[in-house]
């Protein structure tokens, strides 16, 4: 069934080469999805490795692997801390996460991530949550509204965006995409529309999933379960969220502020396994487009 394609895996080869992978180590994929970067973690492992992989979305239980080695974890993976005490877990060796929405959802008109599709204005990864696109278009003031479209869409009329929107649902509820973008669309010219719908969406399914927060939650994680020589590994697609997985890897805080010693010496959980981002190679963003916005990011603990 379609519903369960989910994307290939960006810098797959390059991921898995950060990790380090020891045959006997412990490792997490936060962002299991499909499976294809948790398969080949398991693939390099012997039978003593362990791999626990998060996924909030009940669709990324379809891939699960059917390996004793193997625990999938039902859950955001801002909870990655508590959930590795509960399975007494101390340290691990390596983490990874590949922050991209999948393909999956974008190519499914129920879940409402994509303006390509008409459907409910929804955007929930969990759908056990209650919280929905329509719910933020409908109930958020104006100013925060405006606020949500410039820090996670970074879009410069973020406050005439948010004013049509008050105006059109003084008018009736809007609960489709189709709703929606018959208010947002005449405010972009033809030539940049669909660049400017995208950051449009973009901040809205930040906001609906709280993907800033979690974010922080699980990088702040990252740093207190990784071993000393532990790799994270992380894939960012747009410059919100590598601007904090760049902070966390440089600094040891997500504001980037650089904490000395008594000496004067910097002082960084981390050092940088590389200096400059990966990204894609020529072929693979051929063969798969979404790897085009895909950095790299590498960081071992000290």
């Amino acid at each position: 069934m379609e519903k369960q394609i989910y994307h290939i895996p960006v810098l797959l080869d390059e991921s898995i080469k950060g990790m380090n992978i020891q045959p006997k180590g412990i490792y997490v994929d936060v962002t299991f999805g499909g499976g294809g970067h948790s398969k080949e973690i398991l693939r390099l492992g012997d039978d003593s490795i362990r791999l626990f992989s998060f996924d909030q979305d009940e669709d990324a239980e379809t891939n699960i692997v059917n390996d004793s080695r193997f625990t999938f974890i039902r859950s955001n993976f801002r909870y990655l801390y508590n959930f590795l005490r509960y399975h007494k877990i101390e340290q691990v060796d390596s983490i990874l996460a590949d922050l991209g929405v999948s393909s999956h959802h974008f190519d499914d008109s129920e879940r409402g991530f994509s303006f390509r599709f008409d459907g409910n204005l929804d955007m929930r990864m969990n759908k056990r949550a209650g919280f929905t696109a329509a719910d933020v278009v409908n109930t958020y003031d104006e100013e925060r509204l405006a606020n949500i479209f410039y820090l996670y869409g970074e879009l410069k009329n973020s406050r005439k965006l948010a004013s049509a929107i008050i105006k059109a649902r003084n008018e009736k509820l809007i609960v489709t995409i189709g709703d929606f973008l018959n208010i947002v669309k005449p405010m972009f010219g033809r030539e940049r529309e669909k660049k400017e719908l995208a950051k449009v969406f973009q901040a809205l399914r930040i906001e609906v999933n709280q993907e800033m927060e979690a974010l922080k939650e699980m990088l702040y994680a990252a740093t207190e379960v990784l071993k000393p020589g532990g790799r994270l590994v992380v894939i960012t697609y747009h410059s919100l969220e590598d601007r904090m997985v760049k902070n966390i890897m440089k600094t040891g805080n997500i504001e980037g502020k650089f904490k000395q010693d008594f000496f004067g010496n910097m002082q960084s959980p981390f050092k940088l396994v590389n200096n400059k981002v990966i990204t894609a190679s020529n072929e693979e963003v051929a063969q798969n487009p979404r790897s085009r916005s895909a950095k790299l990011r590498i960081a071992e603990k000290k």
